[in-house]
């Protein structure tokens, strides 16, 4: 699902940064939002922690500037106990980028390199993986990742750990979750978060009945009993890929409505709701339950940047930070990065 890298004008919002000094320029094109700027002390320095923004800018950033390998699509990464920083995202056989700095990234393999046979029930014989979630714990990296066909809820979750993250070092773990036709949910999207007790839960799902959530056993990895948890949906509407980030007092869940996939054409955007509870109720700003189809805009198609979604949310030492695929006037899927800042009520901004 990745496509080739051509240059997009981009503002340089996510360098390292000793010092934020924030400014807003208006687009030209008629109507268009404005972009944001950041200054760096140093480009390639170590982040360094920052008083966390309260006040939004006055509209979207562009992406922060990225280099190198940039095309993906549904990426996710992580920092790693060594230093730098690991990305996967959706490609055959799950795709590897690696960074020294969060923005000058190389492709580093798959993560099967011989392939992952026990995928081809779901994808029709294809190689093609989708939407990975990396996390580091205990030692080894975590990746749940998807296997299905387009429009189909025939689907399944599985998990692969590894102590390294390194190409074709990965152990398949089997399958966690999958769904069936006769499902009114669909087992693609995965993300695992940990709450602040310690216990692991895995959200997911796309159209259908929602998005939802099973609780897993943390040391194995897979469910821990049968209960299924509806945590936020549309009426079947488009509604996906779930992110659960805890920040202060609330878990915030991130999801992606409208239409991924159709290049410059797309209308994916980022949405946001909070609980005070794991598996909810989770509202957005108004108070509506993401259960009937709530959910706050954090990021928007704005100029040159199309159908941003797709996010995954991890902190840093700088910041919390926003992962996401957006597409170019030419259609192609490219990397973006923002940080986050709160508002004086809790709510998250890009910046």
């Amino acid at each position: 699902m990745t496509t080739s890298v051509s240059p997009v004008q981009k503002t340089p919002t996510l360098r390292r940064l000793a010092v934020l000094s924030l400014s807003v320029v208006a687009l030209a094109a008629g109507g268009a939002a404005a972009t944001q700027s950041s200054s760096a002390a140093s480009l390639n320095a170590a982040p360094q922690a920052a008083a966390t923004p309260t006040t939004p800018p006055a509209s979207y950033p562009n992406p922060g500037t990225v280099t190198g390998d940039v095309g993906v699509h549904d990426p996710t990464i992580v920092a790693r106990p060594g230093g730098g920083y690991l990305l996967a995202h959706t490609g055959n056989n799950i795709a590897l980028k690696t960074s020294t700095d969060r923005t000058a990234f190389r492709n580093a393999g798959a993560v099967f390199p011989n392939g992952a046979s026990w995928t081809t029930t779901y994808t029709g014989g294809s190689r093609n993986l989708w939407a990975p979630d990396l996390t580091y714990r205990d030692g080894r990296y975590w990746l749940y990742y998807s296997a299905s066909t387009f429009g189909s809820n025939r689907s399944a979750i599985f998990l692969a750990t590894s102590t390294t993250g390194t190409s074709g070092s990965w152990t398949n773990q089997g399958l966690v979750i999958e769904s069936r036709t006769s499902d009114n949910f669909n087992a693609i999207d995965p993300n695992l978060v940990v709450d602040a007790s310690g216990k692991w839960w895995l959200s997911f799902g796309s159209f259908w009945s929602g998005i939802k959530m099973v609780a897993l056993n943390p040391s194995t990895g897979k469910r821990s009993d049968a209960t299924v948890h509806s945590i936020a949906g549309r009426n079947g509407g488009a509604i996906e890929a779930p992110e659960i980030a805890r920040h202060g007092n609330y878990y915030y869940l991130w999801v992606s409505f409208d239409r991924c996939c159709q290049g410059a054409a797309s209308t994916y955007r980022v949405m946001v709701g909070r609980s005070t509870s794991i598996t909810g109720p989770y509202v957005d700003r108004s108070g509506k339950a993401m259960t009937a189809g709530g959910g706050t805009q954090v990021l928007a198609g704005h100029g040159n940047i199309h159908g941003p979604g797709h996010q995954a949310v991890f902190t840093d030492t700088d910041a919390d930070v926003l992962v996401y695929h957006y597409y170019a006037n030419n259609g192609a899927s490219l990397l973006g990065i923002n940080l986050l800042g709160y508002d004086a009520a809790g709510w998250p901004f890009v910046y």
